[in-house]
């Protein structure tokens, strides 16, 4: 079984009751279509003979006609309704497994990609429980006119019967073929919107390069695919219908032929000649059968790509505290690797308590993949991270991320307000702690200026890209209790306030150990000390005016 198919079940098993009592409409539907044609032959046969009891048979008629349609309202509510839930219950699986992921989940699929299984597949895969109990009611009627036309006279069924195989090869054949349609148009719609999303991003590079057109006709280059799995769907479909047209009644008819024959034998009665044409029809629904099996078949291939995106590994966090220290972070034989290139390998780094080491060296060399791995947002492929001497996975999730804090070049606003972008954290760090970090990385002043100050929406205020830093500076302040972890969060900073950011780092932020991707000569040169990392290794390690006297090293600068 896959993975696909096992989150199938899953979904499946979450529904339980509710496709339990979908499929009991639809067997019941569907065994009231199966009761008509056998009423009807009866209603003919006492017409016919002028029996006085026609009268009840043919009012049994109308009601087996009039409850399967109530009967399929009821289902059709039900299925929606089942179907709401399971696609819930997988966004919701799906959506807490992403976030607890972290980066990891957006290494293999973009996050246009990422939109695209959260919201189309799992809409599609939260349809299987419906499916497949209609599934299994469409498999009724065509079992169930089997049997009929067995009971009415054992010849009937024969005639079928030896035909079925090739009924059977037919939806075989289109369940495979539509397996693979589904997948690959799944895939291409999830490269489209991951295209999208990168355009989205990247708005304004667009429009000042003048892109546009090239930029338009590179999200729309799967378009062509995409159009080509659409075609090759319809003409699945439609070979599939064209065997059936041309095989479902040649069974009808033999059917038919064998009870014109038997009737002619005075085996059976002309009651008897409707009911078997009637389960003819019943046992040859195949449009039934294969509408089911789209279905499914969408929800398969949906689920297989919502599988690969749960196979991705969710750290798993300790159960200790944060032992005493005083926030020294260590870095033991570290090796990371992305794809096929190594990023890091064998890093050695010791950021003893209370000081600040800046991470220096070309792009591309692991500066913002050792600054994940301090905190461990990301995880080494070999070697060991450790935090007053214990490693970080043994650290509970709460003690880490109250322990260590993050800045980035580009931080995301989401806490909706600008106080609430400060507080976003683990914890509500308080509206004076709040106001006290906004102090320390210099944006309280212009927090105070906006029109609602700390209660103004994020959307609503206008804000720069060195503004936007030092929210996400403040944010860092406001929860770090050891160690401060600042990936380029100051490049958008002027001098000036970058000075008054690194003053107030001293002397009014509680984590007092920090770890600085620089790219500045300036940051490096307020570091205690500077790692220079060169081919994902470190090259030298030393205080920045020792370093500098290297011409190596001030070409890292541009100097």
């Amino acid at each position: 079984m896959t993975p696909g198919d096992q989150l199938l079940l899953a979904t499946t098993r979450h529904s339980t009751a509710r496709a339990t009592a979908l499929a009991a409409l639809s067997l019941t539907s569907a065994g009231a279509a199966l009761l008509l044609p056998a009423a009807l032959g009866r209603a003919v046969d006492r017409l016919l003979a002028h029996d006085a009891g026609a009268t009840r048979w043919v009012a049994l008629c109308a009601v087996l006609l009039t409850a399967p349609a109530a009967l399929d309202a009821l289902a059709d509510l039900l299925a929606g309704t089942t179907a709401a839930r399971s696609t819930a219950w997988l966004r919701h699986r799906l959506l807490r497994h992403v976030l607890a992921a972290g980066p990891r989940a957006t290494a293999d699929a973009p996050p246009g990609d990422l939109v695209t299984r959260l919201v189309g597949n799992t809409a599609d895969a939260g349809a299987a429980p419906g499916a497949l109990a209609a599934a299994v009611a469409s498999a009724a009627g065509p079992l169930g006119g089997v049997v009929a036309l067995a009971l009415i006279d054992p010849w009937l069924a024969v005639a079928f019967l030896a035909g079925a195989p090739l009924l059977v090869l037919l939806l075989r054949a289109f369940a495979r073929a539509s397996t693979d349609c589904a997948a690959r148009y799944q895939r291409l719609q999830g490269d489209i919107a991951g295209r999208l999303a990168e355009a989205l991003t990247g708005a304004r590079t667009i429009a000042a390069a003048g892109t546009a057109d090239r930029e338009r006709a590179r999200i729309l280059r799967p378009l062509s695919g995409l159009s080509r799995q659409g075609h090759r769907v319809w003409r699945v479909q439609g070979r599939a219908a064209a065997r059936a047209v041309t095989l479902v009644p040649l069974l009808q008819i033999t059917v038919l032929a064998v009870a014109g024959l038997r009737l002619s034998q005075g085996r059976i009665s002309v009651g008897d000649v409707l009911a078997a044409s009637r389960y003819a029809v019943l046992a040859t629904g195949v449009g039934m059968i294969v509408g089911q099996l789209s279905g499914l078949v969408r929800a398969r291939a949906a689920a297989g790509r919502l599988a690969e995106v749960l196979a991705v590994p969710a750290p798993a966090y300790g159960t200790r505290p944060a032992p005493p220290g005083d926030g020294t972070l260590e870095l033991r034989g570290v090796t990371a690797v992305r794809g096929d290139r190594i990023i890091l390998c064998d890093v050695d780094l010791t950021v003893p308590g209370g000081t600040s080491v800046a991470v220096v060296g070309r792009s591309g060399t692991g500066k913002s993949v050792l600054a994940a791995l301090a905190g461990r947002l990301a995880d080494p492929d070999a070697g060991t991270v450790a935090l007053d001497g214990v490693p970080l996975p043994e650290l509970s999730h709460d003690a880490l991320r109250h322990a260590v804090g993050y800045a980035f070049e580009r931080p995301a606003l989401l806490g909706g307000t600008i106080g609430g972008t400060i507080a976003f954290g683990a914890a509500d760090p308080g509206h004076e702690a709040v106001t006290a970090a906004a102090r320390a990385a210099c944006a309280d002043g212009f927090v105070r200026r906006l029109p609602e100050g700390y209660a103004t929406p994020c959307a609503a205020a206008p804000l720069s890209g060195g503004e936007v830093q030092r929210l996400g500076l403040a944010r860092a302040f406001a929860h770090a209790e050891r160690v401060l972890v600042l990936d380029d969060a100051t490049s958008s900073l002027d001098s000036p306030t970058e000075r008054e950011v690194g003053r107030a780092l001293l002397h009014d932020v509680a984590a007092r150990t920090r770890l600085i991707v620089a790219h500045r000569a300036s940051t490096a040169a307020r570091a205690d000390r500077v790692v220079w990392l060169d081919d994902g290794r470190v090259r030298a390690a030393g205080p920045h005016a020792e370093l500098w006297r290297l011409p190596e090293y001030r070409a890292v600068f541009g100097a």
